[in-house]
């Protein structure tokens, strides 16, 4: 079998960033699952900051500089997907937004994909359903059912026994981005059928 080839981008504008933290541990869930299948993982992680200048000048001029070209077709040609940004606004930065405006029409089309999302608090969790499900439904991606927000509480809190803690939600979501993952590699490796012939009655 062929490794999964797991794309991951952090769109976090700081260092350190909480952002590419929980790119880290989404990364880390969803390779335990696959790996729990005996399959390989290739990963290929993407930070927007460093591409922010390559991202606008490709806006400007159509032509992406060879670091953003190549992040482009790696995310492109991924067999899934992990984005997380952070929230500004109630919504994803301008900067992760930017990225995605820049993929191939159809290049997320069918692909597996885990959205995450950092901020200062939970009541900007929101914006993973109003803002980053949308986008990424509009690109026709199969989206995880689970969403992971971390908000600066989140980790450092225990939770209780109402409520889901990070490292839970995290775990979760990486079951199901490698099940999407599997799924959509055996449906991938069906044989195609051709168009069936008309059969002729004679009455």
């Amino acid at each position: 079998m062929s490794a999964i080839t797991l794309a991951v981008v952090s769109g976090g504008l700081s260092v350190p960033s909480s952002t590419r933290l929980l790119a880290d541990r989404l990364t880390e869930a969803t390779t335990a699952a696959l790996a729990a299948t005996g399959r390989e993982v290739r990963v290929q992680l993407h930070e927007l900051r460093p591409l922010a200048g390559p991202i606008s000048n490709h806006l400007v001029t159509g032509w992406p500089a060879p670091a953003l070209g190549t992040a482009l077709e790696e995310v492109s040609g991924a067999d899934a997907l992990i984005a997380v940004s952070p929230i500004f606004s109630a919504s994803f930065s301008g900067l992760f937004k930017s990225f995605f405006d820049l993929l191939d029409p159809g290049a997320l089309a069918g692909k597996p994909v885990l959205i995450g999302a950092t901020g200062g608090t939970a009541r900007h969790s929101l914006a993973l359903d109003h803002a980053l499900r949308p986008l990424f439904a509009y690109q026709r991606a199969l989206v995880a059912p689970t969403a992971v927000f971390a908000a600066s509480e989140d980790w450092g809190g225990t939770g209780d026994s109402h409520t889901d803690t990070l490292p839970t939600r995290i775990e979760r979501a990486g079951r199901e981005l490698a099940a999407l993952t599997l799924e959509a590699a055996a449906a991938d490796q069906q044989p195609q059928s051709g168009p069936t012939a008309p059969v002729l009655g004679f009455h």
